[in-house]
């Protein structure tokens, strides 16, 4: 009888240490557990995908990226969208939200450059040289040219400053087919449906059914630089060494690959 009752209260005093010893255990991994949010231009895609993947290997640590236009990212961090890391596709959005605030000063960095250039169909015929006065409007037919948006988004403001210093914006203005990213603007002429876009000469590279009819001289457009920062509002005790680990030697063959400059040394 007095057996039993010392087992019972044996056991009972081990379950209680296991009780009181579970949510210290418990916690830290959970912290740990959090992805590191990444807000980055839709022209990184394949690169950084490979990127995080390769770091997650190696650190076991995840990410959640997210792609879209640098315009629309910078907006949804300026709503207070809960990302930990922005990278954009031009000095402008980053310029944004820096004056608002909402990056770590301190964290940002230039981390990439790119090159914008003509595409067409894998079948096409087509061919120009991309110089003053060439004849954009000729080579469409009937067609539209497909861009990112010429407003806002950095592919589509890029392409537009190169056609109006070659002279060439006013003849097919009214002839854009204007998509909210430089990947959609892609897509149109993968599919066929428009027989030419202007797209980050990386975009052409991770897509079989385009090729590059030409590249659109740097000193037609503002440097194209990609720039990285920590979001102001982060917590992610992560998010740092992702930064960290995207201006690493390990992540440079990885964006070169894809046909990145890479600004960092």
């Amino acid at each position: 009888m007095w057996r039993k009752r010392d087992l019972l209260r044996g056991l009972a005093a081990t379950l209680a240490a296991v009780a009181a010893v579970l949510p210290l255990a418990v916690r830290p991994a959970a912290a740990q557990q959090q992805p590191v949010v990444v807000f980055a231009a839709a022209s990184l895609k394949n690169a950084l995908d490979e990127i995080a993947g390769q770091w997650s290997k190696e650190t076991g640590k995840q990410t959640k990226i997210s792609y879209a236009a640098s315009s629309a990212l910078a907006k949804q961090i300026e709503a207070a969208a809960p990302a930990d890391v922005f990278i954009s596709a031009d000095l402008d959005w980053m310029d944004y939200v820096a004056q608002r605030k909402l990056i770590k000063p301190d964290s940002r960095a230039n981390l990439l450059g790119n090159r914008i250039v003509l595409v067409a169909g894998r079948d096409s015929k087509v061919h120009a040289k991309i110089e003053p006065g060439f004849v954009l409007k000729t080579l469409l037919g009937d067609g539209r040219l497909a861009m990112a948006n010429v407003d806002s988004v950095p592919a589509g403001k890029y392409g537009r400053a190169s056609l109006e210093a070659l002279g060439v914006w006013s003849s097919v203005q009214d002839r854009i087919a204007q998509a909210e990213n430089v990947r959609a603007a892609l897509l149109l002429v993968s599919r066929g449906e428009a027989p030419l876009g202007i797209v980050y000469q990386t975009d052409a590279a991770a897509d079989p059914n385009v090729r590059i009819v030409g590249a659109f001289p740097e000193n037609t457009h503002p440097a194209i630089v990609y720039p990285v920062a920590l979001v102001a509002s982060s917590t992610n005790p992560d998010a740092a060494a992702f930064v960290t680990y995207l201006r690493s030697a390990a992540a440079r063959p990885l964006f070169e690959k894809q046909g990145f400059t890479v600004l960092t040394k």
